[in-house]
């Protein structure tokens, strides 16, 4: 394996971890759009319990994508960022609006007046356009890119406002709205919110099967509209898709049975099987059909040192990362436990003092 092919592997990885994590903080702020009715504060108390100590750690995986691919592969980035300037940027002031309104949000939910409404309204809209934008950029996969003695040769709304693209976009929205309800789900079990729970697992399986026909469209589109795409899928990938398709229906299955932890483990597993049958398929182009790995990728001895810093790194992050979610998504204990630990409490200090 050359260092290039190992770099973009690495970077993949990191694209997964962004799209279960960061995915599923976006399909949060989806959820917080439908927290109607009697049991709307209780689903917004939920959402805020469940983004709050970990939304911003991960963003990291993203700042780890764009650091990585700027150095790796500068000229793919150049292109990619002239040729998908509009959803990129779209998609950039999605993340800072969403995130501004989820603090202001959160901090103003006891406020008097429209404050709290409007936040969370900004907060809701940008969690839904983001990751149609960012799953609109998936046009990179159709071959409509075209590049010309390093020139980039398209229109700015040519690439992302294709029936693939725009399926692509609204398959990533549906995507994190599933995710973010399995893992509302689990939240809601783990604070024994029975109801709540069920609430989302009927959602997680509403937006699993819009994901599942959505993905089919761009299955069927694919043929025409990128056929790149199409042929390594078919030649490479058809393996993994399969793979992801049996996982979906797993996801389902548990889902269905109330095995909230176990359709969590899947829908992650879902989640990067469909990552891996899009990058299997596009091998080895990072932009088709000019751009390949090895035509993209930097000097060997910078890739080298890319590496050393992302080992380097990982050993200082996942530690750090695997702390915070411990430490903040850990279950609580059942109703009357904490009394009834504190009575105990009570109890040995009063024996002690006597």
């Amino acid at each position: 394996m050359s260092v290039a092919l190992l770099a973009l592997s690495i970077l993949w990885l990191g694209l997964i971890a962004y799209a279960v994590l960061g995915g599923a903080d976006f399909g949060a702020g989806i959820w917080n759009l439908f927290a109607i009715g009697p049991q709307a504060r209780r689903q917004i108390q939920l959402i805020n319990k469940a983004l709050g100590p970990v939304w911003e750690a991960n963003h990291v995986w993203l700042i780890f994508l764009i650091v990585g691919l700027f150095t790796a592969f500068p000229s793919a980035f150049a292109i990619l960022s002239i040729a998908l300037f509009v959803p990129l940027t779209i998609a950039l002031i999605g993340i800072v609006f969403r995130g501004s309104a989820f603090i202001f949000r959160t901090y103003a939910i006891d406020a008097a007046g429209p404050a709290p409404r409007w936040w969370s309204r900004v907060f809701s809209t940008a969690s839904l356009v983001t990751p149609f934008f960012l799953g609109a950029a998936a046009a990179v996969a159709s071959g409509r890119i075209e590049v010309t003695n390093g020139n980039v040769q398209v229109d700015l709304g040519s690439t992302w406002t294709t029936p693939f693209a725009l399926a692509i976009g609204a398959m990533a929205v549906s995507l994190c709205a599933s995710l973010a309800a399995v893992y509302l789900s689990v939240e809601a079990r783990n604070n024994h919110e029975e109801s709540l729970a069920e609430t989302y697992r009927l959602r997680a399986i509403i937006a699993g099967a819009i994901t599942a026909v959505l993905g089919a469209l761009g299955l069927l589109l694919s043929p025409s509209e990128a056929p790149l795409l199409w042929q390594g899928l078919v030649t490479r990938a058809i393996p993994v898709v399969i793979a992801t398709m049996v996982i979906g229906l797993a996801t389902a299955a548990a889902l269905f049975f109330r095995r909230y932890s176990l359709a969590r483990i899947l829908i992650i597993l879902e989640a990067a099987f469909l990552l891996g049958s899009w990058g299997l398929s596009q091998y080895p182009f990072i932009i088709p059909p000019h751009v390949t790995i090895d035509n993209a990728a930097n000097e060997p001895n910078v890739i080298v040192a890319l590496l050393i810093s992302i080992g380097i790194g990982m050993v200082l992050i996942l530690p750090a990362l695997y702390y915070l979610f411990s430490v903040f998504k850990l279950p609580l204990p059942a109703p009357g436990v904490e009394k009834k630990e504190e009575h105990i409490t009570d109890e040995v200090s009063q024996e002690k003092s006597i």
